[in-house]
This record gives C-alpha cells, sequence and structure tokens, in this order.
C-alpha cells in the first residue's frame, strides 16, 4: 500500500540512453569495457543484471558512474520506498541504490568488500557512513580507519579510495549527484 510496484532495478535503458548520447557502438563500449557484446546486449535489454563490478566496468567504459546509471535506471518520484533486499549470501561485493530515479541525491549501501584499486573523485559533495564493519579509507594522501557509527564528509573533486577489512562491511554512501551544479569555486 503505497509502495511503488516491488521489481528489481534495471539499468538497461540507462546504459542505452548513456551510450547513444556518447555516439557509441557496443563493440566500442565491449572494448572499453572488457564485457562482450552479446553480455552487454542482454544488459541494455534487461536480460541479464550485471554484477557491481561488470556495472563499474560498463560505467567507466561510457565516462560516468555505477550511481549515475543506477540513478537513471527509474524515473524518479517524490514519494519512494525501497524495500530491503532478502538474498541469499553472495560470495562477491553488493551495491544497493537507495534512492530510486533521477534526483539531487544518491545514496547507495555498500556490502562486502570493495575494490581498494579503484580511485573515485566526485564533482560534487559525499558523505560515507558505516553501518556495520570497518573500513580504511585513503583521500587526500592520508589513511583513515572508520569503524561502525562512523562517517567521512568528503568535499567534491577530493580523490579517494576504501576498502572493507572486515567481513560484511556495509558503507552507505550519499552524494548530491553529478548534474547538479552544487560545486563552488574553491581555488579563493
Amino acid at each position: 500500500m503505497g509502495d511503488n510496484k516491488e521489481r528489481p532495478l534495471r539499468v538497461g535503458a540507462a546504459v542505452r540512453r548513456r551510450r547513444r548520447a556518447l555516439g557509441l557502438t557496443l563493440a566500442v563500449v565491449a572494448d572499453r569495457s572488457g564485457l562482450s557484446v552479446p553480455f552487454l546486449s542482454q544488459i541494455e535489454n534487461d536480460r541479464a543484471r550485471p554484477s557491481q563490478t561488470s556495472l563499474e566496468k560498463v560505467a567507466d567504459a561510457l565516462r560516468t558512474t555505477a550511481v549515475e546509471l543506477l540513478a537513471a535506471a527509474d524515473p524518479a518520484c517524490s514519494v519512494d520506498v525501497v524495500r530491503a533486499e532478502v538474498t541469499e549470501l553472495e560470495p562477491e561485493p553488493r551495491v544497493r541504490s537507495l534512492v530510486r530515479g533521477h534526483h539531487q541525491l544518491h545514496a547507495s549501501e555498500f556490502t562486502g568488500d570493495h575494490d581498494v584499486g579503484r580511485e573515485f573523485q566526485h564533482r560534487n559533495d559525499e558523505l560515507m557512513y558505516v553501518a556495520d564493519g570497518a573500513v580504511e579509507i585513503e583521500a587526500e594522501g592520508r589513511a583513515y580507519r572508520l569503524v561502525r557509527g562512523d562517517t567521512m564528509y568528503l568535499t567534491g573533486g577530493v580523490r579517494h579510495r576504501w576498502r572493507a577489512t572486515v567481513p560484511d562491511t556495509r558503507v552507505i554512501v550519499v552524494a548530491v549527484a553529478e548534474h547538479i551544479e552544487a560545486v563552488q569555486d574553491r581555488s579563493r
């Protein structure tokens, strides 16, 4: 009652729109991402649901982020309930969008380990909250250890990377959307 239809998040249309906006073929995206053309076609047609790693590869190939693709996956709603996913324990890390649609705010839940070699730099500000477990974050040349209940605020433009240091770690990341002009001139 009052909920949107319960359905899995489908990113196919968002991937296709982004690819076409850049004027790229599936073959070019396949070459850039290391994924096969048939698999990319299945993603675009919502016949395959990419893992977090695959979605990040697609996003990199499309010069965007997985968060942006997830945000563009469903139309924005003024009131929306995102239910917790009840799934079997998966061996690989998972990412779950906590806000559907094209909004000014993005929020995602990362469960499990994270690719420590992957560096992020977002245009706008971001907040990381450790819901369970512990993480190490490298930002601006310094290492930080955060445990359950800790938060880290990152100003837009700060390069950072992070990794879980405890099994079953859950991190909530909340960020101002890339399409919003929230960045102020910080050179002054």
